[in-house]
């Protein structure tokens, strides 16, 4: 690959503190254990993207320790650090699905239990019609280390509604058009698995008709939640942010608490 063109001002810093800060909602949302897992967000107007360094406990991850990368995951500035050992995949995803701004993955149990068996998700809950438009498909095996991940991700998702996909006997990775969007599509992957499984202690599930699914999508992904502000609006405070929207400046002093533990 080229080399990449320049990144916008400050869009490294403040990419490195969102990843930093979004790894902590995997812990929060119980997707990881140990240091597991991995969040990673593609820079704008640049061929990089941001991930966490590998093997790092979770309690000392900072901005300053997030690792640049270029797409064919190459270090670009890591201070040193080996980045994680799914940067392939990542770098094949941003390659090959330029939609995609945001990767995640985790070893979320329930959800890896469905991987485990090689085995789909029915879409069978109207919050996962929302979320997922159908099943949450399962990928091939593939072994870590090249980019077989990623390319058992992109060719399993591409023409899928589904920003999740089960790696057969591995874990779950999500995408999505930033990394907060891939990290809540994990948290309601697992949510969802562990549900339908414990239904299906119960019984059989029983299907939601293709009609129903695509109305809940198209229901839940164009008129779900707040309208854009207007143009003209006055920007929303500090306060009113959730913190993955604030500039890097203003996420430091929360983010860097983890540099020196």
């Amino acid at each position: 690959m080229s080399s990449s063109p320049p990144a916008p001002p400050g869009a490294v810093a403040r990419l490195r503190a969102q990843v930093s800060e979004l790894h902590q909602e995997l812990v929060r949302y119980q997707l990881v254990v140990w240091t597991a897992g991995n969040v990673s967000a593609r820079v704008p107007g640049a061929d990089l993207f941001v991930i966490k360094p590998s093997g790092v406990d979770y309690d000392r991850l900072a901005p300053s320790n997030m690792i640049v990368c270029d797409l064919d995951g190459r270090v670009v500035e890591g201070g040193g650090l080996s980045p994680s050992s799914d940067t392939a995949a990542h770098a094949y995803v941003y390659r090959h699905m330029p939609e995609v701004s945001g990767v995640v993955h985790t070893h979320s149990t329930y959800a890896c239990a469905w991987a485990a068996r090689g085995e789909a998700v029915p879409c069978v809950l109207t919050a996962m019609a929302d979320e997922f438009g159908a099943e949450i498909p399962v990928g091939p095996f593939a072994l870590i280390g090249d980019d077989s991940i990623g390319r058992g991700i992109v060719d399993t998702l591409r023409g899928h509604r589904s920003p999740a996909v089960l790696m057969r006997n591995h874990g779950v990775f999500t995408v999505g058009k930033d990394a907060r969007a891939a990290v809540k599509a994990a948290v309601m992957c697992e949510d969802v698995a562990r549900t339908v499984h414990i239904s299906r202690q119960l019984g059989e599930p029983l299907p939601i008709a293709g009609p129903d699914i695509d109305r809940l999508y198209d229901r839940y992904q164009n008129v779900y939640g707040q309208p854009a502000p207007p143009a003209g609006a006055a920007a929303p405070s500090a306060a009113d942010l959730s913190p993955f929207d604030l500039p890097a400046a203003d996420l430091s002093a929360r983010t860097d608490r983890g540099a020196t533990a």
